[in-house]
């Protein structure tokens, strides 16, 4: 790592990188204690580089709350600079050490039911092909994903539907069906006395497209029960607990179709790609590049 190289300014005094590490570490953590156990530091070492930064920065970049540590609109302007300097480091260091083998590390991000239905053949023959490659998946909403992406912490996400944003460009991957999911015993979602509404928490696109088509259509009131996990929904719409909205190739893939049954909507609302997402001003390494070719291979 490049602990060691400094940024100088015309004072000649020095910000080292480390230090904009462990700066990046409070903030996000909002706390000393919990940066220094994220780090594996000691805590007064935490507290000492954070002063020693306020200082050769002359401002303040932390209000000391009781509870916790926030950000200063310094801290605020410096937090974003910092992200990107140290991802800057990252790319670099991943380009120097880049000579023509696909390895290093790989981060991606997807929606869950992405993950558990489209992936695993995919990641499968991904890590057949480079097995030096040091991958790692993370789930989340289509709206953590983005927010992942844009900050560095993935360096590219599958998410439903199009994003639109200047720094993000996307790659359609997949074409979903989506389908209204209910027990067996249920003919239409209009027979439906009460209607409750078995989710992923806010950010989730088939929740919002779930949502959108019941108001659209007067549908109102409803409850709604949010679920951390595919299979806990899944478990409860066949327990007769309410009812969702997910692509026809969840329900089917993964052995739901027998105690489950899926409603079709229209079209126009019914049939939503999955795209994969990156930043723009990426830089793609060998282990993205051959990544995106999986993806695409998969795709055709």
């Amino acid at each position: 790592m490049m602990e060691n190289i400094t940024i100088y300014d015309n004072r000649e005094e020095t910000v080292d990188f480390n230090a904009l590490r462990i700066f990046k570490a409070v903030a996000e953590e909002e706390s000393v204690s919990k940066a220094a156990c994220k780090l594996d530091y000691v805590q007064s070492n935490i507290t000492a580089r954070v002063k020693q930064l306020e200082d050769e920065l002359d401002s303040p970049l932390f209000y000391r709350k009781t509870r916790g540590m926030a950000l200063t609109p310094a801290g605020q302007t410096l937090l974003d600079y910092a992200t990107r300097i140290l991802q800057l480091i990252e790319e670099a260091e991943k380009a120097v050490q880049d000579n023509g083998e696909v390895k290093g590390k790989l981060a991606i991000g997807s929606l869950e039911s992405t993950a558990a239905v489209r992936l695993p053949s995919l990641l499968t023959r991904y890590h057949q092909t480079y097995p030096k490659v040091d991958l790692t998946l993370r789930t989340g909403t289509s709206e953590e994903l983005q927010f992942a992406v844009l900050e560095y912490k993935v360096e590219g996400a599958f998410v439903a539907g199009s994003v639109e944003h200047a720094e993000i460009e996307q790659i359609p991957v997949f074409d979903e069906e989506l389908v209204f999911v209910t027990e067996p015993n249920i003919e239409s979602i209009e027979a439906l006395d009460r209607l409750t509404l078995l989710v992923f928490r806010q950010g989730c696109t088939y929740r919002a497209q779930l949502e959108h088509l019941l108001r659209a259509n007067g549908m109102l009131p409803y409850k709604i029960m949010e679920f951390g996990s595919l299979e806990a929904i899944l478990g409860c719409v066949t327990a007769g607990m309410g009812l969702t909205l997910f692509p026809r190739s969840v329900v089917t893939q993964l052995n739901y179709a027998d105690g489950l049954r899926m409603h079709p909507i229209p079209a126009t609302f019914g049939q939503v790609p999955t795209m994969f997402i990156r930043r723009k001003d990426a830089i793609e390494t060998k282990a993205m590049a051959a990544f995106l070719e999986t993806v695409l291979e998969k795709r055709e």
